[in-house]
């Protein structure tokens, strides 16, 4: 890992889900117009939280990054009875650097390892991803609650088990 600061990893609370998604708001922002259109880019970043948001966290497939004070660095979700990563994020001045794929680490070993491991890739994220065993399932058109349709990839992480 090549960070500029050595992160601390912990379990989410649901009262971290503020910083959370504007994290994640942020990253739509910086992260995502290299392969979205900027209406697009708009309608998604002003989207507000779901409901369900502090609820996913609260579940314990929650790791957050934060670095010597506190500060957020990255965060991802999974969705533990669907064995789905929700989400996974890090401030865009850390990508790059190591810190995603260090989270999705922590992810896949929440993960049940005798089920594949699913997740939805913007379309930014999809090498990402490959290089951490995905596969590429096709196309996906996601339909946001903003009302917009973001294109995306469907992705799978084949079993522990069937790795072997």
């Amino acid at each position: 890992m090549s960070l500029d600061v050595l992160p601390h990893f912990r379990g989410g609370r649901p009262e971290d889900a503020p910083a959370l998604w504007e994290l994640r708001t942020r990253c739509v922002r910086e992260l995502c117009r290299s392969h979205y259109p900027p209406e697009v880019i708009t309608r998604w970043a002003a989207s507000p939280p779901p409901p369900r948001y502090p609820g996913l966290i609260a579940e314990g497939g929650c790791v957050v990054a934060d670095d010597a004070h506190g500060r957020l660095l990255g965060y991802g979700i999974l969705v533990l009875q669907d064995n789905e990563v929700d989400a996974l994020f890090v401030a865009p001045e850390q990508a790059g650097k190591g810190l995603g794929q260090a989270v999705l680490a922590r992810l896949l070993a929440l993960a049940d390892p005798q089920r594949d491991v699913l997740l939805s890739a913007s379309l930014n994220a999809v090498a990402f991803y490959q290089r951490a065993g995905f596969l590429d399932e096709g196309e996906q058109a996601y339909p946001h609650p903003s009302g917009i349709t973001l294109a995306g990839r469907r992705m799978r992480r084949p079993a522990a088990s069937a790795l072997r």
